[in-house]
């Protein structure tokens, strides 16, 4: 049986700041955004944006094609959660309006959550083949305002459909693993921004992946040369490349600058453009390799490596299948990475410190540029979201006399 993507989507939020804008206002050189760590744009989410409204609009452009009657279990990966008890992958299942008969949970462990919710939802497909699983990866990084991982700084989401007919990719069934319990990133329940060892954390990810990696070697008896190109988990861009240089030397594989651009750059274009996106980084790296129109990947196959912080580290492996252009060609997601709003220096400030009220009163967000669904604010200690039935387009604020019906 083959099991393994039938469909993906992606959405990212509708605001961007340029990191020359930030250099400048942090009195940096450019070039250390734009080549040392490797990012342009910081996708920004807007006030009456969460990792629920990320993620559900995500699931919409995934599920386009997809008989949802069949959806029996959501899995939602985050690390950006919203209640301590009710699980926000309720929330995305009634905004979609999914079937009741639909197990529905959260999953997390920084950053890889989201792998493991892909691999579960492999063996809940493989004992039962007629069923569908969807895995929703989102989340918004968070460092504060003038700190070291600030230019890091992103927010975006990934759907992904797992079932017993994949028309994207096969994924193989063997994963190898790395689990420490280290302190390189965490954020306690009393704060709103992750508190990081950026250096430290850097050294534990290349761990993780050497150990992740000669695991599932030990497994597979797979080979460096075996994959035609890498993804990895971007905390930022310049990851890839130091972790895949890493893994060459573990293999004592020459790799030239071509070799190392075929290999890993193609799927880094849209990580430069949103920033970190947590749980969806990987996936957003695989969609910008399979979006490379210049490339042909039938049958290829495809080296993953996913690291959460804390830490835990998966390495596996997949295959993508003939007609993958075909099945990712419902949605544009070149103009989604060009089509949003440029915020000024203090537009982003704005956006960065809007909090919703702590003590449950209630209270009505601004409507701004979203996708179908947005945070219409919080009544009674209870989040109210809501379909927007006219997307905006172009100003980035409508007042409260255009509102959508409060779901």
């Amino acid at each position: 049986m083959n099991v393994g993507i039938e469909t993906l989507g992606m959405y990212i939020p509708r605001y961007g700041l340029d990191l020359r804008l930030l250099a400048d206002a942090r009195g940096v050189d450019p070039r250390k955004y734009l080549h040392g760590i490797g990012q342009e744009i910081m996708a920004v989410p807007a006030p009456d944006e969460d990792s629920v409204t990320l993620g559900a609009n995500a699931a919409a452009e995934a599920l386009k094609d997809v008989d949802t009657s069949k959806i029996r279990t959501l899995i939602f990966a985050t690390e950006s959660g919203i209640d301590q008890s009710k699980a926000g992958a309720i929330y995305i299942h009634q905004l979609l309006g999914l079937p009741a008969d639909c197990r529905t949970v959260e999953m997390k462990q920084a950053c890889c959550s989201s792998t493991s919710a892909v691999h579960f939802a492999l063996s809940t497909v493989a004992l039962n083949p007629d069923e569908k699983v969807l895995v929703v990866c989102a989340d918004i990084a968070r460092y504060g305002v003038g700190t070291a991982g600030e230019p890091t700084q992103g927010a975006g989401a990934v759907a992904l459909v797992i079932s017993a007919e994949p028309r994207v990719m096969e994924i193989g069934t063997k994963v190898g693993y790395h689990t420490e319990d280290v302190m390189d990133f965490w954020r306690p329940n009393y704060l709103d921004e992750a508190l990081v060892d950026g250096k430290y954390s850097i050294r534990v990810y290349l761990n993780a992946l050497e150990q992740s990696w000669k695991r599932y070697q030990n497994m597979t008896g797979a080979t460096f040369g075996q994959f035609d190109h890498f993804c990895y988990h971007l905390p930022f861009t310049r990851m890839a490349l130091k972790a895949h240089l890493h893994l060459a030397r573990l293999e004592e594989a020459q790799l030239d600058s071509a070799a190392l651009e075929h290999q890993v750059d193609p799927s880094l274009d849209y990580n430069r453009r949103t920033g970190n996106a947590y749980t969806a980084s990987l996936y957003l790296g695989l969609l910008s390799l399979l979006d490379r129109p210049e490339l042909d990947l039938t049958e290829k196959q495809i080296g993953m490596f996913s690291y959460g912080s804390g830490c835990m580290g998966a390495f596996f492996g997949g295959t993508v299948l003939a007609g993958y252009k075909e099945a990712l060609a419902n949605q544009d997601r070149a103009k989604l990475m060009l089509d949003r709003t440029w915020l000024s220096m203090d537009e982003y400030k704005t956006f960065y410190s809007h909090e919703l009220p702590r003590n449950g009163v209630e209270y009505r967000t601004d409507r701004y540029r979203t996708g179908k669904y947005r945070l219409a604010g919080v009544k009674g200690h209870k989040r109210l979201y809501e379909k927007v039935s006219v997307p905006m387009t172009q100003s980035a604020l409508i007042q409260d006399s255009q509102k959508s019906s409060v779901s």
